[in-house]
């Protein structure tokens, strides 16, 4: 099996050499390249083409945010895992809705970085626990007296279970298997999703469909 080709972007070189050794440790991951900001990590990115792409939130120059744009709107297949020391809103979300894969705090363990690497290539979404919280409470404030949504007569049922599915974390497979489909199906699902929701990501799908309350999350147990 291929290993997992990473890009780091990280302004301080430490902490991007110590991600760097840690990684390289672990068992099916190989970093292909590392950038110290934004436009660095745009231009190896489009020349390098990584599977998954751990992002630095603040950098000189063009930002964490700025940077995912740009490589989610020209290559959407590169994972982008967000890796970051901030957890508040003004970070948090708008990196969600440029598409980030996921969101993990720099106070995240070895192994915790290395699953969500794992996690994010094949599919998953992967939050920290205290931003899963802040994600969940933002969307039920904004839920709070909302008397649906057009948006919810466009889904289909079985696109509403697919849906919701994939705010579970689930995989393609899992989907396929939990819902008796082939995987094939599923994509065709999600791509008409997306289309009906106007998105291009599944965490845009999902942060959506939560807004509009055509979906509840429920908090998984640590």
């Amino acid at each position: 099996m291929n290993p997992i080709k990473i890009l780091l972007a990280e302004d301080h070189d430490i902490v991007r050499e110590g991600t760097r050794q840690l990684l390289e440790k672990a068992r099916g991951l190989a970093v292909i390249g590392e950038a110290g900001d934004g436009e660095q990590a745009v231009w190896l990115a489009e020349s390098l083409r990584p599977d998954v792409l751990v992002m630095d939130v603040r950098m000189p120059g063009l930002s964490g945010l700025e940077a995912t744009r740009r490589i989610k709107a020209r290559h959407p297949e590169i994972r982008v895992l967000i890796l970051s020391a901030y957890e508040e809103d003004q970070y948090v979300f708008p990196l969600l809705e440029a598409g980030a894969d996921g969101y993990l705090l720099k106070t995240a363990k070895g192994h915790e970085l290395v699953d969500a690497i794992r996690a994010v290539h094949s599919g998953r979404k992967v939050l920290s626990p205290s931003i899963t919280d802040r994600v969940v409470r933002h969307l039920a404030a904004g839920q709070q007296g909302h008397q649906g949504s057009k948006m919810a007569e466009a889904l289909t049922e079985r696109e509403v279970e697919v849906l919701r599915a994939v705010a579970e974390g689930r995989s393609n497979k899992e989907i396929a298997d939990r819902l008796c489909l082939s995987i094939n199906t599923v994509q065709v699902h999600l791509r008409n999703i997306f289309g009906k929701l106007g998105v291009s990501s599944r965490t845009e799908a999902v942060t959506c469909a939560l807004r509009e309350g055509l979906i509840a999350l429920e908090k998984k147990q640590e």
